[in-house]
């Protein structure tokens, strides 16, 4: 059997990452050539002259007009930190290289950082990775299906309708019967007006065409916008979705991310739950070229606004 290109590409190495951003400096720059890659505007009068300054182990461009300062952390996702950039760059390299990502705990260990230093790093990352996904649209022909994230507390309700599971809508656009990119949406509730919500935020009305089984809140679909083939999806005729090749691929994403879920964390805070989806979903869609998933999440950083706990633990 010939070996898949995307299973078996190079990736980042260890030692290539090292060598790009092994340094402070290197780190620095990486962030200063992505902020002002095509020269420094000032963030208070937009001037384009600076003069660099360097303030104990910080270095801080002054403006030349107004003596505005400013470092390559404001006003991204680094802004205060007091971590070193660099600590900031292995998490991101940690994050984005591994197929299963890492837990905070995992981070904790791998950084050489407390526990709270690893959570808050994850938050802000996988925070940024939320953001860039849902600026995304589907389009083409989508496998879409319903799903719940958790499990069943002892003495809970089981199946849809438990409070210990969140619900989620799964989907993944397709070319020529091959999974391009997916979309893994957090729900109020399987409801048709839910539905028809998501549809117009995250899938391009008029070039999309889904396929969904007979749940009922899939009716909410707009067919004067959108293209929709349902199947009747029932156990007792034996047909099962897991079965059908109608829904091969959506089945192999949430079987894949149930893997990821249960082998990478030890529990999973519901009212984050949709940043560990984005998380999942930012590394399949960007499955096809491992080495430039780092560059391009620091780009998502650089470009993200600051992003304090105050505002994270907003869910």
């Amino acid at each position: 059997m010939a070996k898949s290109k995307i299973q078996f590409q190079a990736g980042m190495s260890f030692d290539n990452f090292m060598a790009e951003y092994g340094t402070e400096e290197q780190c620095e720059r990486a962030v200063y050539e992505m902020k002002w890659g095509e020269g420094f505007s000032c963030p208070k009068c937009g001037y384009e002259s600076c003069c660099m300054i360097r303030s104990g182990e910080r270095t801080l461009y002054q403006c030349s007009k107004c003596r505005h300062q400013a470092s390559v952390k404001a006003d991204t996702i680094f802004e205060s930190t007091k971590l070193p950039l660099r600590k900031w760059f292995q998490g991101m390299y940690f994050l984005t290289q591994g197929k299963q990502g890492i837990s905070a705990l995992d981070l904790k260990r791998k950084l050489g950082v407390n526990y709270n230093t690893a959570y808050l790093m994850k938050m802000k990352l996988m925070s940024v990775m939320k953001d860039r996904e849902e600026t995304k649209q589907l389009s083409g022909t989508v496998e879409m299906d319903d799903a719940y994230m958790g499990g069943e507390n002892r003495g809970g309700k089981r199946g849809r309708g438990s409070e210990n599971k969140s619900p989620f809508i799964a989907a993944v656009s397709k070319i020529e019967g091959r999974p391009m990119k997916a979309k893994l949406m957090m729900i109020s509730s399987f409801c048709k007006e839910a539905v028809e919500e998501l549809m117009n935020k995250h899938f391009v009305a008029g070039e999309t065409e889904f396929i969904t089984d007979g749940l009922n809140c899939f009716s909410g679909i707009d067919q004067n916008k959108f293209k929709h083939t349902s199947i009747v999806v029932s156990a007792e005729k034996g047909r099962k979705s897991v079965d059908m090749e109608e829904f091969n691929w959506v089945n192999t994403i949430l079987g894949n991310l149930k893997n990821f879920l249960r082998g990478t964390f030890h529990s999973i805070d519901s009212a984050h739950g949709q940043k560990y989806l984005a998380e999942f979903q930012y590394r399949f869609n960007r499955r096809t070229d491992l080495p430039s998933m780092m560059p391009r999440l620091l780009f998502s950083c650089v470009k993200s606004y600051p992003k304090p706990w105050r505002i994270l633990k907003i869910a």
